[in-house]
């Protein structure tokens, strides 16, 4: 298990942008799992959407990517700090399946499918209450700051 000041070591996000609030099982080279707490005052609520508030498909997205940077970089033994970063490459089958709304807690996971020069590929879910929110396969870059 990580929490939240374990994950700021290896993920450079920092709020507003921060999506992973704790890693519950890590699998090195393998799988990994945590979680985000959807709370009414993040920012983006503000604006999506007034008196309706849904949080965007993107961020859900983006925090399966940040989870599945912290599998990457655990697996690799690296962190941020030694000067590697792993950027978003790509996003291929995304398919939303219910909106995630305030009080909502989002169940994230990832599997590592490839990991080939530098290329590590995933295939991601979110869950809302066991209900599948988001699925998606996700690719990212490994490169030196």
């Amino acid at each position: 298990m990580m929490d939240i000041n374990e994950i700021f070591e290896y993920l450079p996000h920092r709020y507003p942008f921060l999506l992973v609030d704790r890693v519950d099982d890590i699998q090195l080279g393998t799988s990994i799992t945590g979680y985000k707490n959807v709370s009414v005052n993040e920012m983006f609520f503000n604006g999506h959407f007034p008196g309706h508030p849904v949080m965007p498909g993107l961020l859900i997205i983006e925090a399966m990517a940040q989870l599945s940077g912290i599998l990457a970089f655990k697996s690799k033994g690296k962190k941020p700090a030694d000067g590697s970063i792993y950027y978003l490459g790509g996003t291929d089958k995304a398919r939303f399946r219910r909106p995630v709304v305030p009080g909502d807690k989002l169940d994230l996971f990832s599997e590592l499918t490839l990991d080939r020069r530098g290329i590590l590929k995933f295939s991601c879910k979110a869950h809302v209450d066991g209900d599948l929110a988001c699925t998606a396969d996700i690719s990212c870059a490994e490169r030196m700051l």
